[in-house]
């Protein structure tokens, strides 16, 4: 059996995983969930990785997951326990120093060009679970955001990423080259938009199973 570590996306909280926690526990698996302390104004990257840590104490056979934005602390948390693997869920990639404020135009991604955000991110979700998502929002305190991302390299962990094949925020061609250019595999792919841990968790919490 394994301990999933699951990492909510930026504005996000734990509890954007507490569909999929009984899927995984279901089948004997262990999960931790954490908020991460995005409102701390002086919480930086590392501060981010270590509120994950902690939370995770001494369990072992770890399987870290991260979402969207939390793909700049995934790998943070990879390098500093043992994980036997790291899963991207149509999440951002980080290079070596870069900022996450500076990844957006590295990547030469483009805004969707909709304000409608629910229409953006959670077009497939419930409506209860989506007022919901919208109405426990958190804003992203500046100090992560723009400090170097502090990895010289990738950590030394088997990566897999979750490409969603209805995301209108990372589309899907978007996403596939991004994958290709900074980790160099091929990405699984699940019918899903933005957020499929609220709108697919049975299939999500399948797949990140079978990679066991």
């Amino acid at each position: 059996m394994a301990t999933f570590v699951l990492i909510h996306g930026g504005g996000g909280n734990a509890r954007h995983w507490r569909l999929v926690e009984p899927e995984l526990r279901a089948h004997g698996h262990d999960v931790v969930a954490v908020d991460l302390p995005v409102e701390d104004e002086s919480a930086g990257l590392g501060d981010y990785a270590d509120t994950v840590v902690e939370a995770v104490g001494d369990r072992v056979d770890l399987v870290v997951v991260a979402h969207s934005w939390g793909g700049f602390v995934g790998p943070l948390v990879c390098d500093r326990v043992k994980a036997d693997l790291l899963v991207l869920v149509t999440a951002m990639i980080p290079a070596p120093g870069e900022p996450p404020a500076d990844w957006w135009g590295n990547t030469g991604f483009r805004a969707p060009g909709i304000d409608d955000q629910v229409a953006v991110f959670l077009q497939d979700v419930p409506p209860d679970l989506a007022a919901e998502v919208m109405a426990t929002g958190r804003e992203h305190a500046e100090k992560a955001l723009a400090e170097p991302w502090p990895l010289d390299r990738w950590p030394d962990v088997p990566t897999k990423f979750v490409l969603c094949r209805d995301d209108r925020f990372f589309t899907p061609a978007f996403m596939r080259e991004v994958v290709r250019e900074r980790l160099g595999v091929v990405p699984d792919e699940i019918d899903a938009g933005h957020t499929p841990m609220l709108s697919r968790p049975k299939e999500l919490a399948a797949l990140l199973e079978s990679y066991l």
